[in-house]
């Protein structure tokens, strides 16, 4: 139990597959906390007995997230340390935690995020694609169009979790938009049957046309080269959106936030 005041959270980061990868950190974080929420108490018990942590644990997961925020925001004004923890890898990142960590932000409570292990940067190394610029986009757009949009406007290297079942759609509809686009289809990151598989979308898209990948799939696409045709097309709509009454700048980074384009050079494009 902590001191008398407020108590504060931890979020820790677990394994993605290879128990050896917790830290030193979470384990220390996971000892002293007074209670442990997890998305799946089976699943962080695996791991607590493998290093022989004592923990109370609590469940935290999507159904139950905000009736749990309220009460455990309340033992930490109450003075508790509260870890934070999901099945894998960081908590926020495509996991419960975000009205948690709202909560306590908002009730002036300390937050304190221990670095550690993480699907999303793993895969984005391992693809060996650029790293400078990328974004994360969780789960890719179940429909097509959405999807089509998405990939299409991506200038940076893009990074999603995917289901193996619908791999070989998406990547058929990468491989129709570009197919030339550079990807890596990572599996079962750190776990024993590894794979990164890296090429082009029409190769990765006629490999796994009639044979899914199992396991937990990390997607990371190289961005989409730039055109003047597609500046022509950015210009065009940020002054369809002036037209219909909104404001120049406002536009302008609705339109760049889409595209990938500069949100100045959009703006001078309407001077």
């Amino acid at each position: 139990m902590n001191a008398a005041g407020a108590g504060r959270l931890v979020v820790c980061p677990t394994p993605i597959g290879n128990l050896e990868d917790v830290t030193l950190r979470v384990l220390s974080a996971l000892r002293d906390a007074d209670v442990v929420a997890c998305e799946d108490t089976r699943r962080t018990r695996v791991l607590l007995d493998r290093y022989g942590v004592q923990a109370r644990l609590v469940s935290y997961h999507e159904h139950n997230e905000r009736a749990r925020a309220a009460e455990l925001v309340k033992r930490m004004r109450a003075g508790e340390t509260v870890a934070l923890v999901s099945d894998a890898g960081m908590p926020l990142v495509s996991d419960p935690g975000f009205v948690l960590v709202q909560a306590c932000v908002a009730a002036g409570l300390a937050v304190e995020v221990l670095p550690g292990p993480s699907a999303v940067l793993a895969a984005l190394v391992a693809s060996a694609l650029p790293a400078e610029r990328w974004r994360f986009t969780g789960f890719l757009p179940r429909k097509k169009g959405d999807l089509r949009a998405l990939l299409a406007a991506a200038t940076e290297t893009l990074v999603a979790f995917e289901s193996p079942r619908r791999v070989a759609a998406s990547l058929a509809v990468l491989a129709e938009l570009d197919p030339d686009r550079p990807v890596a289809v990572c599996r079962e990151l750190t776990k024993v049957h590894e794979e990164i598989v890296r090429g082009s979308a029409a190769e990765l898209a006629a490999r796994y046309a009639d044979a899914a990948p199992k396991g937990e799939i990390v997607l990371v696409v190289g961005g989409a080269e730039g055109s003047d045709i597609e500046e022509d097309r950015a210009q065009a709509a940020v002054r369809r959106l002036v037209d219909a009454g909104a404001k120049p700048r406002e536009a302008a980074r609705v339109v760049a936030e889409l595209t990938g384009a500069s949100v100045n050079a959009l703006y001078r494009a309407l001077t």
